[in-house]
């Protein structure tokens, strides 16, 4: 008596939840398949797009939790779970997470645009957020750069994201600006030829673009050249430094005053 009315009972079972079963396990099956086609798709797509490896591995990770996750919710589903408490449960906890980590998942999506988007990239001399230096590393939360100090500036990309950045390295060439006094009463026509033969004897100062010599201004007391050279990036400091030598000992050799304050001292005698 005991084994038909178990046997009744399993039937009964059987019949009621048999179908949801193969479903739940056919929505598993095709589910996974799925899900391995959209990760593969997207890791294809952001390889192609030259993604940094550590953001396609993240958002990888990212998209194959959240259909995973999509995926068990299903299957609770068609197993006659109710599934309406669970999803707000996850709503709450992910709400509650997101006000917990505010600074932090703004840093993160900060993270995202720069590798998206790639302001600069790794080994850029950049400027921002007050710091100048060479990149050095780029994570999801925070940039490194190297300074010319060699000090390491940590800056988070929320804030990196969002301000005003200059990169330096992106266009290939810097120009350098200098500016040298000479007195009034120097040949602003010889000052000229001096100051540009000192720059057409630097090797690292380039031809393309050329050069430039130009009077900026009438100053009170002397008149100021704007000396504009060209250079790669690599060779920014050595034109820049090797430009104020050379012109000082230039102009001293072609006899052009440049301009110093002079103290007077006047004494009155007894």
């Amino acid at each position: 008596m005991n084994l038909e009315h178990w046997t009744e009972k399993g039937m009964d079972w059987l019949i009621e939840f048999g179908p949801k079963v193969i479903a739940a396990i056919l929505i598993w099956v095709i589910g996974s398949w799925v899900i391995n086609r959209i990760v593969n798709i997207t890791k294809r797509m952001m390889a192609k797009r030259d993604y940094e490896a550590s953001l396609q591995k993240f958002l990888v990770s990212l998209i194959s939790w959240a259909l995973k996750i999509a995926l068990f919710i299903t299957i609770l589903g068609t197993l006659g779970v109710e599934t309406t408490t669970f999803a707000a449960v996850i709503a709450a906890a992910g709400l509650a997470i997101g006000m917990a980590l505010q600074g932090s998942l703004g840093n993160f999506a900060g993270g995202v645009l720069i590798m998206i988007f790639k302001p600069f990239k790794v080994g850029d001399l950049i400027e921002a957020q007050g710091e100048l230096g060479v990149v050095k590393e780029i994570d999801i939360f925070t940039t490194r750069l190297n300074t010319p100090t060699n000090k390491l500036a940590i800056l988070p990309n929320g804030a990196l994201s969002n301000g005003n950045i200059l990169n330096y390295t992106a266009e290939g060439k810097l120009r350098v600006d200098l500016t040298f006094g000479v007195a009034y009463d120097a040949d602003i026509k010889q000052t000229k030829e001096v100051l540009m033969k000192v720059l057409a004897d630097q090797e690292k100062v380039l031809r393309d673009p050329a050069p430039a010599v130009s009077v900026s201004e009438l100053a009170d007391s002397s008149v100021n050249f704007s000396v504009r050279p060209w250079a790669n990036v690599a060779d920014y400091w050595d034109v820049y430094f090797d430009t104020i030598e050379n012109t000082k000992l230039a102009l001293d050799k072609a006899g052009i005053e440049i301009p110093y304050p002079h103290r007077v001292e006047l004494r009155k005698e007894a």
